[in-house]
């Protein structure tokens, strides 16, 4: 019961990180705008030390961050692993 329950939070926790990760990418595009600095700087605190991560060992190419795209990427991966854990009572 309790790993049940400590599985679904970690998959509802990802799925939130996942789109504010989302928004923090998509304001990037927005660079210019005042609402979107206000977003961005909420949103930066929150979700950059993870992406940093990434950020460490994939340098940008031009103006493309890929580095996000992997960071997503294994977010997913660690949703899908949680969820097909087979859980024992």
């Amino acid at each position: 019961m309790i790993s049940s329950l400590l599985i679904s939070t970690l998959v509802n926790f990802i799925n939130v990180y996942l789109v504010l990760i989302l928004v923090r990418i998509l304001l990037t595009w927005f660079q210019g705008a005042g609402w979107a600095e206000t977003a961005t700087s909420y949103l930066s605190p929150i979700t950059d030390p993870y992406l940093n991560v990434f950020r460490s060992f994939i340098p940008p190419i031009g103006m493309i961050d890929i580095s996000s795209i992997l960071a997503i990427f294994v977010l997913q991966i660690l949703q899908s692993t949680l969820v097909q854990i087979p859980i024992s009572f």
